[in-house]
């Protein structure tokens, strides 16, 4: 299988942002971000000269490419339909400020938004119940949702930067929900401003795509991808190289898309959407920088199109019916068959080896691995605080009840070993029936512990293989402790109409207790150095949670509420530390937008200065006055000087508020995650209402008791 078309664009190509748009409603065309702040746009179709604006002009490297100048770096782009009565497609370009919507064939803005949080990542479709489409923009923690006259229609919380969005009926209701991939390895799925749900991985995700149905593929900065139906995981695959763009497409012509991959090495591959099995693969001489589809030739036929970030474009048309789905060239097929003859020779020794084993020859048995009928892995899991030689740990041990000896322990886990594996090989002196492993998971999620054990004599040179699978509680790194006087100052109280049995039985599943509890009133001690955390259950169903951990408390809340299968809980919390340090942030943000207007007019002031002291320099080049000339050249210089050194101010003062906004940004999503059901999209719509109108005690207020009245 080749490319039905290759192209050598004179324009390198950001990665990631890359689009495919039908600007006038009929000819297909490549979009792309490229170097120096601008999009360039190549129509090979429609040969009609536009004439140049301050925003789009015609490549002097390209006849067929026209570059939108947007001014500052792009951050991402997307092409699709957004106003009712437009002639094509419009053009959604995103910047670390600016939400830029451009008619390419009217050569006009449709509308240019200020975005506070930034654009990382942007999608366009409708969402929900909403009747036209909304682009979304993934910022700093925020989400933001913008119709065709550029009114904000949609805002909602995240936990940390958005890197990636998409689109499609998650749920099977025949309405798209959100999902967003963020820094935090979490994607999460929005219900418009409603999270249902939250997928754990172990890196930050990076791409996003939706490929049939309620099924969805993704990549992670760490170079895996996989694919997701819903909330269960079909397969995942990791390169040593990263994932630059994923697309879903049908190359094989069966009816089913598969990922398509495009790699920083280069590479770009077709994997199958059950399995995860290459089917197909191809090579660009530098790393791609994004994967798309359209009719670029214009003959009825979508075509796979691949792009690398030196500008260089392929096209791929969907395979023929006689391949049957095999789109793997000689060499493909070469290896395959070497793979599976391997496999055959491993599975021919270990027959092998298993009817040695079989004929039972008494002298050697110990040689051979025979192990005693009884033999089992028993596994245990304990709360271990901080020693002088070892910090706080969760304690695996691995034993077995009889003489045999572990020779090797290989566990598997994500998210808690680096590599995801972890190997424990005894030394020959050291060998013994118990087999201890060091855990520090380093976020309070539910881990899957694949255990693998070597089982065998002392003297054995065969092992028996054992595997087995523990789960390690969602709250693992809390030791449960007496009562201290000490109690945290950050209080969260609310009543549930349920026994008491229910709450004890939620304690056991998810903490690791010594023993079993048999009261809902218990104190723990975070082994991470979080401080206390005490539960409280009164007689009449109101619990109170003390700590001074706003997000612990979060995940406290929403673990209960999820086991007792509650759609709506009201919370009121406090947490004095934590909110004056968020009283302070927002201080902070008034006084570094005070200074950022302040440093732009003083910029514009100096812009303006410049223009005329260079007309002045002019004319006196041209009057031949050089000692005029010199003297405004040397104040240009020093003016120059000045506004180099006052953007370095404004871009560190823009950093600096960027970061005091994500503050603020994860302040009210925690304050919502402390809430479920409508109580929490009711405090965070109005958590953003009272930062808009600068009411900072309402703010405190809606925080602390869920609403803004006193």
């Amino acid at each position: 299988m080749v490319p039905i078309f290759t192209l050598k664009l004179n324009h390198k190509i950001n990665p990631r942002m890359v689009a495919v748009g039908k600007f006038d409603g009929v000819h297909p065309c490549l979009t792309a971000a490229t170097q120096a702040g601008k999009v360039f746009i190549h129509n090979p179709h429609d040969r009609v000269q536009r004439p140049a604006t301050h925003r789009l002009s015609q490549s002097t490297q390209d006849s067929d490419i026209s570059l939108l100048n947007i001014n500052q770096a792009v951050t991402c782009l997307t092409a699709g339909t957004l106003g009712p009565n437009t002639t094509g497609d419009t053009l959604l370009v995103g910047s670390q400020t600016n939400l830029l919507a451009y008619d390419v064939h009217n050569n006009t803005d449709v509308f240019y938004r200020d975005v506070t949080d930034g654009a990382n990542a942007i999608v366009l479709g409708k969402l929900g119940d909403s009747s036209s489409p909304l682009a979304i923009i993934g910022g700093n923690c925020a989400l933001q949702g913008f119709d065709y006259e550029g009114n904000d229609h949609f805002w909602t919380v995240t936990g940390d930067n958005v890197r990636s969005l998409v689109l499609f009926d998650f749920t099977g209701d025949g309405k798209n929900e959100l999902l967003v991939g963020s820094e935090d390895f979490d994607i999460r799925v929005f219900k418009e401003d409603q999270l249902i749900s939250e997928l754990n991985e172990n890196e930050t995700v990076t791409s996003l795509c939706h490929m049939h149905g309620s099924r969805f593929g993704y990549a992670l900065a760490n170079g895996t991808v996989g694919v997701y139906d819903r909330a269960a995981r079909y397969w995942r695959i990791k390169s040593k190289n990263h994932a630059m763009s994923i697309h879903a497409f049908d190359l094989n012509a069966d009816g089913v898309v598969e990922l398509i991959t495009g790699w920083s090495n280069g590479k770009i591959d077709a994997r199958s959407d059950r399995t995860g099995e290459v089917i197909f693969k191809d090579n660009f001489s530098s790393s791609v920088a994004g994967v798309v589809e359209g009719d670029y030739r214009l003959d009825g036929q979508v075509q796979l199109i691949c792009t690398s970030i030196e500008g260089e474009v392929r096209g791929y048309l969907p395979a023929s019916k006689d391949l049957k789905g095999n789109l793997m060239d000689s060499n493909a097929e070469q290896d395959r068959i070497r793979e599976l003859s391997q496999r055959r020779q491993n599975l021919l020794l270990e027959l092998r080896n298993y009817e040695e084993n079989a004929k039972g020859v008494p002298q050697t048995n110990s040689g051979m691995g025979v192990i005693p009928a009884n033999t089992q892995l028993q596994t245990t899991l304990s709360v271990r605080a901080a020693t002088e030689a070892q910090k706080a740990h969760v304690e695996l041990s691995i034993s077995t009840p009889n003489e045999t000896i572990i020779r090797a322990v290989l566990i598997f886990a994500e998210g808690i070993f680096e590599g995801e594996s972890h190997v424990v090989h005894p030394s020959v002196q050291n060998l013994s029936g118990c087999v201890r492993v060091p855990i520090i998971p380093p976020k309070d999620i539910p881990v899957d512990l694949h255990i693998k054990a070597f089982v065998g004599g002392r003297t054995s040179t065969q092992f028996h293989v054992f595997e087995i699978t523990r789960q390690l509680p969602r709250f693992s790194m809390y030791e449960i402790t007496e009562d201290s006087p000490a109690a945290p100052a950050g209080t969260v109280s609310f009543s549930i109409n349920e026994r008491p049995q229910r709450v004890v039985m939620w304690l056991n599943q998810n903490f690791l207790l010594p023993e079993v509890v048999e009261s809902p009133n218990v104190t723990f001690n975070s082994l991470r150095g979080g401080g206390l955390m005490s539960f409280h259950m009164a007689s009449n169903g109101q619990i109170t949670l003390r700590t001074d951990d706003i997000d612990l408390a979060g995940d406290l809340v929403q673990s209960l509420a999820s086991f007792l299968a509650m759609e709506d809980l009201s919370v009121e919390a406090d947490f004095p530390s934590y909110f004056e340090e968020l009283r302070t942030t927002l201080t902070e943000v008034d006084e570094f937008h005070s200074v950022h207007q302040k440093l732009t007019a003083d910029m514009a002031d100096h812009s303006n200065h410049i223009r005329h002291m260079l007309v002045q320099a002019e004319d006196a080049r041209l009057m031949a006055d050089m000692k005029t000339m010199k003297k405004r050249y040397r104040e240009l210089f020093d003016l120059n000087r000045d506004l180099i050194n006052e953007y370095t101010i404004r871009s560190n003062n823009h950093n600096a508020l960027l970061a005091r906004l994500k503050s603020v940004n994860q302040a009210i999503q925690r304050a919502g995650r402390l809430r479920v059901g409508k109580p929490k999209n009711q405090v965070i719509a109005a958590c953003r209402d009272a930062i808009k109108s600068n009411n900072i005690n309402a703010l405190f207020r809606i925080m602390r008791a869920g609403t803004a009245s006193s």
